[in-house]
């Protein structure tokens, strides 16, 4: 009687903050703030205003994390099923799936709220529709039907740079988009080489990764001929005249790395190099980013 008691006490315990931290996928959105505090830094050819910064980054922040909630609440049932997401607060039983979809709201209208009013609507407009995109249109649709879901829905992932943008400036610009097109075109060989590790896993819970649908030979050549357009767009800001030769030297350094590591993932059979590839894919995104703000100031300098 005494066990059952305590039991029944344990399961009216307010959760650990821990859990719903998890459920933001902090790292995740750590990634994305850094990139749309670039587009901040690039919008304009001095400092952005401080305040502008600090809103824009709490409300994209507030909005992403509330996307990423959606996204463990929309995908519990697939994440029981795999070995990487099985320990998820929403696959292991810890929070309910209403106080993940009370916490998703909550995030997601505090998020574009906080950017219609102390922002500018262009930015929760477009953060509105990233979140949508992401919560929704790739994890509630996309996801589960087609193995181009990273490919269609990686737009809505791409977009902080432009977000961080339009929060300084209030309006679009070719740059912008241009930012979000280095994002867009990394993105498959970045997530496809982590689908190559796991395709077993996304076979078992029946997700149409690439490597599962058309083969790991295929996945493994898309992975390769992706690397050379993500190469390709790289080198645009330095052609249009966005960035300079600082970036030009330090892009050219990583796409030769970059190149290296998918070769190996187009070459090679076992899944260790994949996993080493999508890895290093993310240092390769922050370290790009960070080479287009150190070349726009010391443009500045000189």
């Amino acid at each position: 009687m005494r066990n059952s008691n305590e039991a029944q006490l344990r399961s009216w315990e307010l959760p650990a903050w821990k859990d719903f931290w998890e459920l933001g996928k902090p790292r995740v959105v750590l990634v994305m703030l850094v990139c749309a505090l670039v587009g901040m830094a690039l919008a304009t050819p001095t400092l952005p205003a401080l305040d502008k910064v600090v809103l824009g980054l709490v409300g994209i922040g507030l909005a992403s994390m509330g996307a990423a909630a959606f996204n463990h609440l929309l995908d519990r049932r697939l994440d029981k099923m795999m070995l990487r997401t099985s320990s998820r607060p929403l696959a292991e039983g810890r929070l309910g799936s209403w106080q993940a979809g009370i916490y998703a709201a909550l995030l997601s209208v505090a998020g574009v709220s906080l950017l219609w009013y102390t922002v500018n609507p262009l930015t929760a407009w477009l953060t509105l529709g990233s979140l949508i995109g992401y919560a929704l249109v790739y994890t509630g649709f996309l996801k589960r039907v087609t193995p181009q879901n990273i490919t269609i829905g990686g737009l809505a992932g791409a977009a902080p740079p432009l977000l961080g943008w339009t929060a300084i400036t209030g309006e679009l610009h070719p740059n912008a988009l241009l930012l979000v097109l280095i994002i867009f075109a990394w993105t498959p060989p970045h997530f496809w080489a982590l689908a190559i590790y796991k395709q077993e896993e996304y076979a078992n819970a029946g997700v149409p990764m690439l490597p599962v649908t058309h083969g790991e030979a295929f996945a493994r050549l898309q992975v390769w001929l992706y690397t050379w357009l993500t190469v390709a767009v790289t080198l645009l800001p330095f052609v249009t005249g966005m960035s300079g030769w600082i970036y030009l030297a330090g892009v050219l350094a990583l796409n030769v790395r970059f190149l290296f590591w998918n070769w190996k993932v187009w070459r090679g059979k076992d899944l260790a190099t994949p996993l080493a590839s999508f890895w290093f894919s993310i240092r390769y995104i922050l370290l790009l980013f960070l080479l287009l703000l150190v070349d726009h100031y010391a443009s500045l300098v000189i």
